[in-house]
């Protein structure tokens, strides 16, 4: 593997994290380890055994290789939740070429950055996707191979990768197994190296966490190329223990309220958003649900009055999951109180994973207290690939991430997250969280969703704006009745919005955040 631009773990933890467990010899081509004749994977109308996906990756392994792909390349993976994805990445990981993993929203601005920036020999493709056809943006692209999952013109079918097995070297458990992407709201995604070791570690321990077993059915409805549905447990930690993963094209009750009822699925990780629409949908969907034990709810801050309604709702557990592509991952347990469960986003995953939680200054905060989460620890890498700059701005000296969220730290160990340290208004001198007055915007009984967002303003120097989704069928409330509803719930009335709009949609960033620079441009200056 060229390590160019790769931050190694130093020596001493190196050595600390192999004795101690945490790190083992297993790689990522070698998580598929259920029962031969067990069903792993069911994608659209593709249903296969761990014996036929663990042969389609190996007859496609032989053909990258054939094609001239080999351990320590990196390769562009740009696909849907297709079969095409997972065969696709356990194919590259087991000769010990790294996917870089883009999201199927993204277009030519990221793509071509990440295959320059990455040095990618391959780009792999879906053929289109509703109106935009990814062939006409690959011919763009400074890679040697195109990769098509469908109809590919003058390039590389995927199908065509078909051959006989061969003997394969595959990679060592320090090699990068993965790059993920960044998950900023501005400018363009940073890559995030996941070695094999520490992308296992990850994902085992997240099963096990979770509570993943042979009988898990894993309903997928986001990007599956995402780190939250890949290995968090994800589609990983379900092979790795057995189970089977059900492929959905999206979150819409429409295309996955049919799956869970059809294929009994068990457990689902969403975005609050989709948690939001499906507490809506039950009411006007009449799919059988009851299979579903358990909903994991992460990638922002989901209310806790909103947690609490999943299994009033739902009929299902519902699990806090923060974290980050860069490593860090923090769980509410299945056996928390659910006090705990329904107002904080978990606690670390590992024993290993270190906290700190400090002030402007870097100095620790008192307990309980607001900060910036600082973490460092077996899975949390130790610097962006290829971007020594950034690096300097985001790892102290003694390597711990500075991740940028705010947060405060129960006795428990547990988080609350109370917002980005950049995603703040600055009004007049006081300071609004964004994501705690989103929150209370919330509860509203007519908002489905709400996003704050700052204003210039010449005598302020920001106002805040409250954008807002109404729940189906109700009326917009008026500035006035939401500032009673808020001095209701005891807020500061300097939190209190200055503006309200509503929206029918928010703009998402590639990633899936909540574009909030899109939405202030919706407003004139």
């Amino acid at each position: 593997m060229d390590t160019d631009g790769f931050t190694p773990w130093p020596a001493d933890l190196e050595a600390r994290y192999t004795a101690e467990g945490y790190w083992s010899d297993r790689v990522l081509g070698g998580v598929l380890r259920g029962d031969p004749a067990r069903v792993a994977l069911v994608a659209g109308d593709d249903r296969l055994t761990y014996a036929d996906l663990s042969r389609r990756a190996s007859r496609t392994a032989a053909g990258l290789l054939r094609l001239g792909i080999a351990r320590g390349d990196r390769v562009v993976v740009q696909l849907p939740n297709t079969t095409g994805f997972v065969v696709t990445f356990l194919a590259l990981v087991r000769i010990g070429a790294a996917p870089v993993l883009a999201l199927p929203a993204h277009r030519e601005s990221e793509i071509r950055y990440l295959c320059e920036l990455s040095g990618a020999r391959a780009y792999v493709c879906a053929e289109r996707d509703g109106d935009f056809d990814y062939r006409a943006m690959a011919r763009t692209l400074p890679v040697e191979h195109v990769i098509v999952d469908g109809d590919a013109e003058e390039f590389t079918p995927l199908a065509s990768l078909d051959a006989d097995p061969v003997e394969i070297e595959g990679p060592a458990p320090s090699d990068v197994g993965v790059f993920l992407l960044s998950g900023g709201t501005t400018g363009l995604p940073k890559l995030i190296p996941r070695t094999h070791r520490d992308y296992v570690y990850n994902l085992e321990a997240s099963a096990e966490v979770c509570g993943f077993t042979r009988d898990t059915v894993y309903l997928v409805v986001l990007p599956a190329a995402h780190n939250f549905a890949l290995a968090c447990p994800g589609v990983l930690g379900v092979f790795a223990t057995g189970g089977t993963v059900v492929l959905s094209p999206s979150g819409s009750p429409d295309e996955a309220f049919p799956l869970i009822e059809r294929e009994r699925a068990t457990v689902c990780a969403v975005v609050p958003p989709i948690a939001l629409l499906w507490l809506d949908a039950v009411t006007w969907q009449d799919e059988d649900l009851s299979s579903l034990e358990l909903l994991q709810v992460g990638g922002a801050k989901f209310a806790a009055e909103r947690a609490a309604e999943v299994p009033r709702v739902l009929g299902c557990q519902v699990q806090q999951v923060f974290g980050m592509a860069e490593g860090l991952l923090n769980y509410t347990r299945l056996d928390d109180p659910r006090d705990l469960v329904e107002r904080t986003q978990g606690r670390p995953l590992s024993p290993a994973d270190e906290i700190r939680v400090v002030d402007p200054d870097g100095a620790q905060v008192a307990p309980g207290e607001v900060g910036e989460l600082l973490t460092r620890g077996p899975y949390t890498l130790r610097g962006y690939y290829r971007a020594p700059e950034h690096n300097a701005r985001s790892f102290t000296p003694d390597g711990f991430y500075r991740t940028g969220d705010l947060v405060r730290r129960l006795p428990s160990g547990h988080l609350i997250v109370e917002g980005r340290e950049k995603d703040q208004i600055n009004r007049g001198g006081d300071k609004v969280s964004a994501e705690e007055l989103e929150n209370h915007l919330l509860t509203h009984p007519a908002i489905h969703d709400a996003a704050v967002v700052g204003l210039p303003d010449p005598m302020m120097g920001e106002r805040t704006c409250a954008f807002l989704i109404l729940r189906k069928g109700e009326k917009a409330p008026d500035l006035r009745e939401i500032k009673d509803f808020l001095r209701g719930r005891g807020l500061a009335a300097y939190k209190f919005p200055d503006r309200l709009e509503t929206a029918d949609a928010f703009p998402r960033t590639p990633v899936g955040k909540i574009s909030k620079k899109a939405l202030a441009a919706r407003l004139p200056g």
